[in-house]
């Protein structure tokens, strides 16, 4: 460009005649080629952000589209595009979407605008026509996800628990909106303290270990003794409780005062009859959740149980991380349906917790939680579980490295400082699931 302006130059200051003419015939041309090449970049960058925007609204469509009438959709279409297309020059923008459901379905989305030239409208083009189209389909893939929720006392504090029931209430619309056949999308939901609820109605399961259970919950003889071992060093006589006095809560898998060398906390092994480190052992904790829900598309029920949420006990995000890994797989309590060959699964885990770990069947110190934690999540990566870890960090904790370790991206551990930051958040895991759910 600089030896272009320089030959100009010369031309300019030629006083011979004929070097006037012939810099007058070459100067036009020269200009409008170069104006013209300033013209189709602008007009490329233009195309590209056109189509860029195009290909974000049909996966922002995708997890409405089924629920969407025609003119919904086109509605929503409009406005989508138009927030995410920022070229404000542009002219006679006008886009256009269809939606097509059943067995298979797909969103097609096609548009044109006008972006106007500064040079080339010296020879008549005042204007470049841009276009575009985009077709989103789904329909060979499936989503599942299990919510692994904190309800531990802390959460009491400044209504996080809350504004955990909204965000989770919003998720499971969203989720709910992702599909558009009924096992489309199915989610689970575990809430977690200390221990986790396995559901009471279970007590007649084979995969319980009761011998804690028993020796903490019954009658002696000697009616000041309130345990098996106090009562039997006292020369009395012990009679365990009825199971039906079980509230549903279970410990960590493992050994009685250890983990065992199978590290069944950390994995989704199934619960065997016969060997105990296999079996949830129950336990009658003062602050049991509420009963974990697996993998189900009752929306209402969710919805139910979500609300009904209160926050009691200590913190043991492991055992709550395990247990939502297993009600993908199935296993011990939960049965998850069967998954169709003719179908790619997403399997998503959300892990939210307020606080650091506490106190688990061991432990309570928050090193050696930790350490049995990592295992599992070193575990459930390597499943190819997509693992999104949520910190809720109200109280001015350190930012946990676990949590941010276990994120089986680091774009997937969120540090939040404030409760009403837990909706934004969530709706953003929301989009990012329904992103992955449409592009399988």
């Amino acid at each position: 460009m600089r030896r272009l302006f320089g030959l100009l130059r010369v031309f300019a200051n030629a006083r011979d005649g004929n070097a006037a003419i012939v810099f007058g015939f070459t100067l036009f041309p020269l200009l409008l080629l170069t104006g013209a090449a300033v013209d189709f970049s602008h007009g490329n960058a233009a195309k590209a952000s056109f189509q860029s925007a195009l290909d974000s609204t049909a996966l922002l469509l995708a997890r409405e589209a089924a629920l969407d009438t025609p003119a919904q959709l086109q509605t929503n279409a409009e406005n989508y595009f138009h927030a995410l297309f920022n070229k404000s020059e542009a002219t006679n923008v006008a886009i256009n979407v269809s939606y097509s459901g059943g067995s298979g379905s797909q969103i097609v989305i096609s548009g044109s605008a006008s972006v106007p030239t500064n040079f080339m409208g010296l020879i008549g083009y005042d204007s470049l026509a841009i276009s575009g189209s985009t077709t989103t389909k789904w329909g060979s893939s499936r989503l599942r996800v299990a919510l692994v929720l904190d309800n531990t006392g802390s959460m009491a504090n400044y209504n996080k628990i809350g504004a955990l029931k909204t965000a989770t209430n919003n998720l499971l619309t969203q989720l709910q909106s992702a599909g558009s056949g009924s096992d489309d999308v199915y989610v689970s939901i575990v809430p977690f303290s200390k221990d986790v609820n396995l559901n009471p109605a279970n007590a007649t399961a084979d995969w319980i270990d009761w011998a804690d259970w028993e020796a903490n919950n019954g009658r002696c003889t000697d009616t000041r003794r309130h345990s098996l071992s106090s009562c039997l060093s006292h020369g009395g006589v012990w009679t365990p409780a009825s199971h039906t006095a079980w509230n549903g809560c279970v410990m960590d898998r493992g050994g009685t005062v250890a983990p065992d060398a199978a590290n069944y906390d950390t994995n989704v092994l199934p619960p065997t009859p016969g060997t105990t480190p296999s079996l949830f052992a129950a336990e009658q904790y003062s602050s049991c959740t509420q009963a974990v829900m697996g993998l189900s598309t009752n929306w209402t029920a969710m919805t139910t149980l979500v609300n009904g949420m209160s926050p009691s006990g200590n913190t043991n995000q492991a055992i709550g991380l395990a247990l939502g890994w297993m009600s993908l797989t199935g296993g011990g309590p939960f049965t998850a349906p069967a998954e169709d060959p003719n179908y790619k699964y997403v399997h998503a885990i959300v892990l939210l917790t307020d606080g650091l770990n506490t106190q688990d069947r061991w432990y309570s110190t928050q090193s050696s939680i930790d350490n049995r934690q990592t295992m599992t999540c070193s575990n459930i990566k390597a499943a190819g579980i997509v693992l999104y870890t949520i910190q809720v960090n109200t109280d001015g904790d350190p930012t946990s490295t676990l949590l941010q370790q276990c994120a089986s991206e680091p774009e997937n551990f969120f540090l939040l400082t404030k409760s009403d930051q837990i909706v934004s958040v969530f709706q953003t895991i929301g989009t990012n699931l329904t992103k992955l759910f449409v592009a399988q």
